[in-house]
């Protein structure tokens, strides 16, 4: 079984090798100018080989926002393109020959029959490797490609590329990881780093040899993270078949006379569900034109299968002219152009042959172009009388251009095309023309500075002239000068001398007269100090008896108060006794009346309470028994 897995893994990577390190710079998406259009012979090479070559192309409608990378994969027939790991979502349309797919993802291991007008979508992480069918015909196959991430409308990072060959992902581990990882034995690894590196695209295997591919779409399966489907792909050899839809074998959303259009969304094709891109063909007959529309969910990429034709596309917005321009363009078979969101356009035919492209939208939703002219006009929809406000016009003129469309969508245009590009041809003139002038006056303007530049150099030059013969007359006078200045400055510097060594006695004398000041200050500080410590304590002493005396003297009052207050107590006492006393013989008076009037015998008693002078009470009791 050993031997089993490494013949399956010899034969993987002994065919599909793809590109070697200074191969890699191949699928890179260099930087460049990025326009809306991108003529054919503009493209990008790749890969170049006897048996194919892969051209790349960059799009964007504003030159902000990031470009769309579109290729364009071409194989002779008989022939193979090796095996890919897919980076991003990968949605393609197969414009001539046929030929199979085959890639592994996380499910299984799917192959696909592949035929013009067929229309697919890979997505990202999937193991992929394409064959051309050898037929009669010997028709190359060509596949139109169009790379991007997910519904967010971003793309794959330039530095990595589309894709990236099987072989650099393996072998960049070392020999003792490989080794581990595949369960081989050490001479196999090295077979490997030593083997030569085919190019990306070979010559495809003879039919008695189609078992090793067998071989190798096992091993993707394996190489996607199913090693227990190894040894029962072995024994089956069953893979799954995919189904394409085929734009060209399905219905027109619209046909007249003067052309057809075809849409696929997400409706026709399940797997473009989850994906940012959709795709759509036109066919225009001859001097016919799509009519005036715009697209309001997502931006066209647009690539010419027969024919030429014109393009105009209007700018919606009304900032600068520099921001966005209208744009009129001429292209013609195998040439791509892009047309923003939101901004109207029109493809035109000449009347000399017909018009066909197919392109991308960067939304697999169900798209609704508006269209401007036609029965279906949205100006249909509209007010006339709001119309012809906005346009300035009488209500029968808005009434005249709305009454003849009886066309819509695809609309007959005779020798628009023609027109278009002869005002494109006289724009093209006058800005040459333009841009002559500017030239010109840009030529002026230089030779204008060249004289000036001149002119100030030679004005430059008289004044370096004379202030030549300035420093020269001025050096000579200095030279005179300098003699009388020494003299002067020995004179000077004995006087500075003499001054400073007076100001230093002065300052000597000045300092030590303000020492002595300072002593004198000091000691009057001291003295001030001492006699105001003196003060302090005398006044706190005087405070100190003050308070003393102010104690003794509210002692006095306290203690006068306290004997008025016991005097008033004695005298209220003296009061009650009285009081008492008089009390008592009033009742025993009474009680001398009443035993007279009754003659009865009871027994009074009569008490007198005195209160000797250290305030004791004497009782007296007197019983008188009648």
């Amino acid at each position: 079984m050993l031997l089993y897995k490494s013949l399956i893994v010899i034969s993987f990577l002994f065919l599909a090798v793809s590109l070697s390190h200074d191969q890699v710079e191949a699928y890179d998406v260099k930087a460049g100018p990025v326009r809306p259009m991108v003529k054919r012979d503009e493209r990008r090479s790749l890969i170049e080989t006897e048996y194919g070559r892969i051209l790349a192309a960059k799009i964007s409608t504003d030159g902000t926002r990031r470009p769309y990378y579109l290729q364009f994969i071409t194989l002779e027939p008989n022939s193979l393109f090796l095996p890919a790991l897919l980076h991003s979502d990968m949605v393609f349309y197969v414009h001539t020959g046929k030929g199979r797919m085959s890639w592994a993802d996380e499910d299984d291991i799917r192959t696909l029959d592949i035929r013009r007008g067929d229309v697919y979508r890979l997505q990202p992480g999937s193991v992929f490797y394409i064959e051309s069918n050898l037929e009669q015909e010997r028709e190359k196959l060509r596949i139109y490609a169009i790379f991007s991430n997910t519904e967010d409308d971003s793309y794959f990072e330039p530095v990595i590329g589309a894709y990236t060959s099987i072989s650099d992902l393996i072998l960049g581990f070392d020999r003792k990881v490989l080794q581990s990882a595949f369960k081989v034995s050490e001479d196999v690894i090295e077979e490997l780093f030593n083997a030569t590196r085919p190019r990306p695209i070979v010559h495809a295997l003879p039919k008695k040899k189609k078992s090793l591919w067998a071989w190798e779409a096992r091993f993707l399966k394996a190489f996607v993270g199913d090693r227990d489907a190894l040894e029962l792909e072995a024994m089956n050899g069953k893979k799954k078949k995919a189904k394409t839809y085929n734009i060209l074998d399905a219905d027109p959303d619209f046909k007249n006379c003067n052309g057809w259009s075809s849409t696929v969304d997400r409706k026709d094709l399940r797997l473009l569900k989850n994906s940012n891109v959709g795709i759509f063909m036109v066919n225009l007959t001859k001097g016919s034109m799509m009519g005036p529309h715009w697209n309001p969910m997502a931006t066209e990429i647009a690539i010419v299968l027969h024919g030429q034709g014109m393009v105009r596309v209007v700018c919606p917005s009304t900032g600068k002219q520099s921001d966005c321009k209208n744009m009129r363009f001429k292209v013609e078979e195998g040439d791509a152009f892009a047309v923003p969101r939101f901004h109207p356009m029109a493809q035109m035919s000449f009347n000399n042959d017909s018009f066909v492209f197919v392109g991308f939208s960067t939304s697999a939703s169900t798209n609704y172009p508006q269209f401007l002219a036609g029965k279906r006009s949205v100006l249909q929809e509209l007010d006339k009388q709001i119309l012809s406000v906005s346009f300035n016009v009488s209500n029968t003129t808005i009434n005249q251009l709305l009454a003849q469309q009886e066309e819509y969508i695809i609309l007959d245009c005779t020798s628009c095309a023609e027109e278009e590009e002869s005002i494109m041809q006289e724009e093209i003139r006058r800005e040459r023309e333009e841009e002559e002038a500017r030239e010109r006056e840009k030529e002026r303007k230089r030779e204008e500075e060249a004289r000036k530049r001149q002119e100030e150099e030679e004005a430059r030059k008289r004044e370096e002239e004379e202030a030549r013969r300035r420093e020269e007359e001025e050096e000579r006078k200095r030279q005179e000068e300098e003699g009388e200045e020494a003299r002067r400055r020995e004179e000077e510097e004995e006087a500075r001398k003499r001054q400073q060594e007076e100001e230093e006695e002065a300052r000597r004398r000045e300092e030590e007269e303000k020492r002595e000041q300072e002593e004198e200050e000091r000691r009057r500080e001291e003295a001030r100090r001492q006699e105001e410590e003196r003060q302090r304590r005398e006044q706190e002493e005087e405070e100190e008896r003050e308070r003393e005396e102010r104690r003794e003297a509210e002692e006095v009052e306290r203690e006068a108060w306290e004997k008025q207050q016991e005097e008033e107590r004695r005298r209220e006492e003296e009061a009650e006794r009285e009081r008492e006393r008089e009390e008592e013989e009033r009742q025993w008076d009474e009680g001398q009346q009443k035993e007279e009037g009754g003659g009865q015998g009871r027994e009074f008693v009569r008490a007198k309470v005195k209160r000797s002078g250290d305030g004791n009470r004497m009782v007296l009791t007197n019983v008188l028994k009648l």
